[in-house]
């Protein structure tokens, strides 16, 4: 075994795709409902977080501890790899990459720490491209330069029913979310450096799904893309949205995958939301 990485189960990975790495290793994020602490895609999942969102229990997420970063890092290391890539949710979002940072200084630069700078596949796809240069051989710098191009190619939108869910996390900030739900309308937020913003808003679910396909059709410009819907107790919606594009891009997709976001995003955004990530290939 060569080098390896290490991500977050806010990364929001197909199982397909996470089946198919064997050098990827997901952490499942602490998800507390009611103050019961649970991990995601252990003993807690986005049906859980919609019940429990439904029924009016409080839903918050906290980072992955320095000591449990550190203790995979080495048992990693233990198990014959020669160096690790850490890709996290964006620091701006969560304090896990400031924890995998810590646990990472006592490696003597075995470990990299990469900040996706993102959330959902937004995280998902510059894990799987280090991931990829490993498999090819890549040392430690080498993989962790992959997942930072793939960052550099990836882009994020995401249509919310309510902004409320943000504003509870600390995620967006009470200004914004009062503006949000003025008038009855309805977010599109975009992540750009890690951090989220109100890109527009719309009436309609509808014409936040329309809004979403022309993002991500100008985002991805000419290029050959790769495509991840998210949604969370949205799937008719997100199904229409995948074909949509699915038939726009044509040969120009890679692969479109629709998921329903872990407990750890979709605690923060809440029932309704859709999402899509673009990943340029070309």
């Amino acid at each position: 075994m060569t080098v390896v990485v290490v991500t977050d189960s806010t990364s929001a990975l197909p199982e397909a795709l996470r089946a198919s790495q064997g050098r990827l290793t997901v952490l499942g994020i602490p998800v507390l409902i009611g103050g019961a602490e649970h991990r995601e895609g252990e003993d807690v999942d986005s049906e859980a977080i919609l019940h429990a969102m439904r029924e009016g229990q409080a839903v918050t997420t906290s980072g992955l501890p320095p000591e449990e970063l550190r203790a995979t890092y080495r048992r990693l290391l233990d198990e014959g790899a020669s160096g690790i890539v850490s890709v996290h949710l964006s620091g701006r979002l969560s304090g896990t990459v400031a924890a995998a940072e810590a646990a990472a200084s006592g490696f003597e630069g075995r470990v990299a720490v990469v900040d996706s700078l993102g959330a959902g596949m937004g995280v998902g796809y510059p894990a799987l491209a280090a991931a990829a240069a490993a498999e090819k051989g890549a040392d430690v710098l080498a993989a962790a330069a992959a997942a930072l191009e793939a960052i550099g190619r990836t882009t994020t939108y995401f249509y919310l029913d309510t902004l409320e869910f943000l504003r509870r996390g600390g995620r967006i900030s009470t200004a914004r979310a009062i503006v949000g739900t003025a008038l009855s309308v309805r977010p599109i937020l975009g992540v750009e450096d890690g951090s989220i913003d109100v890109v527009e808003k719309v009436r309609t679910p509808t014409r936040g799904l329309q809004r979403l396909a022309s993002l991500a059709v100008a985002d991805a410009g000419g290029a050959e893309v790769a495509m991840t819907v998210h949604h969370l107790g949205a799937e008719r919606r997100a199904e229409a949205l995948a074909g949509w594009l699915e038939e726009h891009f044509a040969d120009r997709l890679q692969r479109i995958d629709v998921t329903e976001v872990g407990a750890a995003v979709g605690a923060h955004c809440g029932p309704g939301l859709v999402g899509v990530i673009t990943r340029r290939l070309t």
